[in-house]
């Protein structure tokens, strides 16, 4: 049969425990002949769970105790002796699904938990300190006041030692290195803006600023936790693409002897066994045996790879049907999958700068502010002789001048328009890609799974009942995603087939009341050459099924959208050039590649990104991770494998390709709101600065004009409307040249 599931689909439907060498390599040594495994079960809720599963392993030979933790749904099972006992078959009896435990990925992002920390202390601080500062502000009698002030005092102080060392830290680090940030000028305010309230308080003073220093520490770490939220996890993608690997494979030695190496261990030469429904670990030649191969990994095509003596394979791929004997032709370092993960962790360490233009204004910024709060000082000074008022003056310029608006300009159009996105069916991991897909004048799409939904579906049958329900029944004995395909047109009939047999890349045959049935290729089934796929009866043919993979619904009208935006679009695919080229016709696109490979779409999009284009990629095969992270900016559906979506900035969960209009159209209306905040805050400082240093702003003025300017940038945040529901943009865009940027 010519066929070809997902990768991680066809891992799902022919999904495997891990055995006992894999279960001895994940397992750690406790000494004294003990070892321990550690699995996530994430189906765990009660203490019954607990009890059912503690209750379980008792009296199984060898484990020693097996202690179940309900808050990280972890079971840990600690057994005597080299061979490792049966976790999964237990617990499989149990009802519990289960896999090895990954510490990474259980993990929680430090950072977010440090920055939410640390908001909610300046938030609780802020909006005490308020209270009591309007009872002080409203004309309290001096010893209310007095008491209010040292209040205030004792809870700026936490606000500003925990939340503010975030602050405090990167200007450290900043100065520490002989340059400036963003950071600075807010330390040197809110430290100053406490210090002088201290100083006042202490000496008895009428007024005093510590709802200045902590409600501006408030708003910053507003703007800075959505930021960090917002960025996504780069590595995730990489992370992903190594986790989806095999932990070793099984070497025949000379002697007929095998073992289970880990992978660092495997080198040219050896021989490797490959079972059906396990994945190629290495690069290699096959030595025996034939199988079809689940090449999605690889080149993303929509039919498996018939391999037998002499075939090449590539790591990553996946054996689907047949027992395999290999040389590897290269260790797990110089592989197809090393070569991918190189080729990603290249591509996302070039999209730092944008992650560096923050810093890169600062270094302009911070010395100007630093510069106006010294010299108003100075002229405070000389001009007055009070040193209380040219400081206080100061602190309020430097409050007034604080780039909270700047700060939140960004991340609030971007939570907004995250929001937006989710309510249209699409998920942004990268706030950075929004600005990126606003600017992109060219689409590319990869064909299975993009294009079209990637199943394949009967859609012409020739042939009566009865022969329909013995194809339907002959194909439920394959995994094969064509004889699922063909297994769907017939009830479950209960037919006794004997001599069942699988025939890798050709199809499937057993007998049935005394003849030969084979469902499969034409040419093998029957003898007569043709595309379909066929069910023969003793060599002649008896029923004809045609089968294709469905385009995705709008897939024409979302390609549509995108040129009357003035985008154009190419297909990059993996897939034979019929399939490409019949597709491409179905969608309206005239500029198709077939057949390449992933570092082929690389190479293709360096072409476009060269000529001067702004690329979008849309791809959901594993092959297309390395193109999605290398392309201007990229999208998936959530169909895609892992590590598609993992590599992908955004992803669509609904079937529909208008997703990408949609997501355009409100990039681009985001894109516009950005520039509106920036100018809202460039405005007020150029109102507000000039105010300050005429001494006509007080430090806690200051810092209400300063969440003032920043309340305006939230307000025009939220102004951000969804797309259209026909994905189109509201403004007009300039058109592209109609010329190909790729040759097919």
């Amino acid at each position: 049969m010519s066929c070809c599931a997902p990768a991680i689909e066809a891992a799902a439907e022919l999904g495997r425990s891990p055995s006992p060498d894999e279960l001895r390599i994940a397992s750690r040594e406790l000494g004294n002949g003990l070892r321990q495994i550690d699995l996530s079960v994430p189906s765990i809720h009660c203490g019954a769970c607990i009890a059912a599963i503690e209750r379980g392993f008792r009296g199984v030979a060898g484990v020693e105790r097996a202690r179940v933790n309900l808050s990280t749904k972890r079971l840990a099972v600690t057994w005597r002796g080299e061979t490792p006992p049966p976790v999964f078959a237990v617990l499989d009896r149990l009802g519990y699904q289960a896999n090895l435990f990954e510490p990474e990925s259980d993990a929680r992002d430090p950072e977010l938990s440090r920055l939410l920390r640390a908001l909610a202390v300046a938030g609780f601080c802020a909006m005490n300190i308020m209270l009591l500062s309007v009872s002080v502000w409203s004309g309290a009698d001096a010893e209310t006041r007095q008491a209010f002030h040292w209040i205030s005092a004792a809870l700026a102080l936490p606000a500003l030692v925990y939340s503010g060392r975030i602050f405090y830290a990167s200007a450290w680090s900043a100065l520490r290195h002989g340059r400036t940030n963003m950071d600075v000028p807010i330390s040197i305010g809110v430290t100053l803006a406490f210090a002088l309230s201290l100083y006042d308080t202490i000496g008895n003073g009428p007024h005093a600023y510590f709802d200045a220093s902590t409600s501006l520490l408030f708003f910053l770490l507003i703007g800075r936790t959505l930021d960090h939220m917002m960025r996504g996890k780069a590595r995730a993608a990489v992370e992903g693409l190594s986790r989806m690997m095999p932990r070793g494979a099984t070497v025949l030695r000379d002697d007929g002897s095998r073992d289970y190496l880990p992978a660092d261990e495997i080198r040219p030469g050896m021989r490797l066994v490959l079972m059906p429904g396990e994945r190629i670990l290495v690069d290699g030649v096959v030595e025996s045996g034939s199988a079809d191969i689940d090449c999605a990994i690889a080149t993303g095509e929509s039919a498996p790879q018939a391999v037998d003596i002499g075939s090449t394979l590539r790591s990553g791929t996946l054996n689907l049907n047949g027992f395999l004997m290999m040389t590897a032709t290269a260790d797990a370092r110089g592989s197809f999958v090393a070569e991918m993960i190189a080729m990603m962790d290249a591509a996302e360490g070039g999209r730092a700068r944008y992650r560096r233009l923050a810093d890169r204004a600062a270094r302009l910024y911070s010395p100007v502010v630093h510069a106006t709060a010294l010299l108003t000082f100075l002229g405070w000074l000389a001009a007055t002789g009070d040193w209380h008022r040219a400081i206080s003056i100061a602190i309020a310029v430097l409050i007034i001048t604080c780039p909270c608006a700047l700060g939140l300009a960004v991340p609030m159009v971007q939570a907004v328009a995250a929001r937006r996105l989710f309510e249209a069916g699409i998920m942004v991991k990268d706030g950075s890609a929004m600005e990126r897909l606003a600017e992109i004048d060219w689409a590319v799409f990869d064909k299975t799974g993009t294009l079209t939904v990637g199943r394949p579906r009967v859609v012409e049958i020739v042939g009566d009942e009865k022969t329909r329900e013995i194809a339907a029944a002959l194909a439920r004995h394959s995994n094969h995603p064509v004889a699922r395909a063909v297994a769907a047109i017939g009830k479950d009939a209960d037919l006794s087939f004997r001599n069942v047999r699988e025939v890798a890349g050709l199809g499937i045959e057993a007998t049935l009341d005394g003849h030969l049935y084979r469902l499969g290729r034409s040419s093998w089934a029957s003898g007569e050459q043709g595309p379909q796929t066929v069910l023969a009866c003793d060599g002649r043919p008896v029923l004809s099924i045609a089968v294709e993979d469905g385009l995705r619904p709008d897939a024409r009208e979302a390609v549509e959208a995108l040129r009357d935006a003035g985008i154009g679009a190419t297909i990059l695919s993996g897939d034979s050039p019929a399939a490409v080229t019949a597709a491409a016709r179905r969608v309206g696109i005239s500029d198709a590649v077939a057949g390449l490979l992933p570092s082929g779409k690389i190479d293709r999009l360096a072409a476009l990104s060269a000529s001067g284009r702004k690329v979008l990629m849309v791809g959901d095969g594993l092959n297309d991770a390395p193109a999605l992270s290398a392309a201007h900016v990229s999208m998936a559906p959530a169909s895609a494998a892992d590590i598609g979506r993992n590599a992908a900035d955004f992803v669509f969960l609904h079937d529909t390709l208008m997703a990408i209009p949609r997501a355009y159209a409100v990039c681009k209306e985001a894109g516009r709101l950005v520039r509106q905040n920036f100018a809202l805050a460039i405005a007020y400082n150029a109102i507000a600065l000039p105010v300050a240093i005429l001494g006509h702003v007080t430090p806690l003025i200051a810092a209400l004009a300063m969440s003032l300017s920043s309340v305006l940038v939230v307000a025009n945040a939220l102004r951000l409307r969804g797309a259209s529901p026909s994905g189109k943009v509201r403004r007009p865009v300039r058109s592209v040249a109609p010329e190909l940027a790729v040759e097919a």
